[in-house]
């Protein structure tokens, strides 16, 4: 049997650090209500079915993955506190991280 391919260090970070309130494009004191309506609006306009883009697939999952995660108080409370801790923990690395991603969603 082959060997499971290795994920660097970066792609392991930003997997880890992947930021569900930036996929559904709400801010982190949102209620379900308004992460029930993000979910809904952005699944609309990227479902595979409805969506010709190639990556449409991808962005899917990508805001499935997050709605299941925020919808979800106690997965929700775990992230944030993840989250926080990152920020504490790792305040230049992580920073650097949300401005890359800021700036990639900026620049598209």
């Amino acid at each position: 049997m082959g060997e499971t391919p290795k994920l660097s260090t970066q792609h392991h970070f930003e997997e880890r650090m992947k930021d569900y309130y930036a996929v559904l494009g709400i801010e982190v004191d949102a209620s379900a209500i308004d992460i029930k309506n993000a979910y809904r609006k952005k699944a609309s306009a990227l479902h595979p079915d409805k969506n010709p883009s190639p990556d449409a697939a991808v962005k899917f999952r990508e805001i499935q993955e997050a709605y299941d995660l925020l919808s979800d108080a106690t997965r929700r409370l775990a992230f944030d506190e993840n989250r926080r801790r990152s920020l504490l923990e790792n305040p230049l690395e992580t920073a650097e991280e949300i401005w890359k991603t800021y700036m990639n969603k900026v620049l598209r």
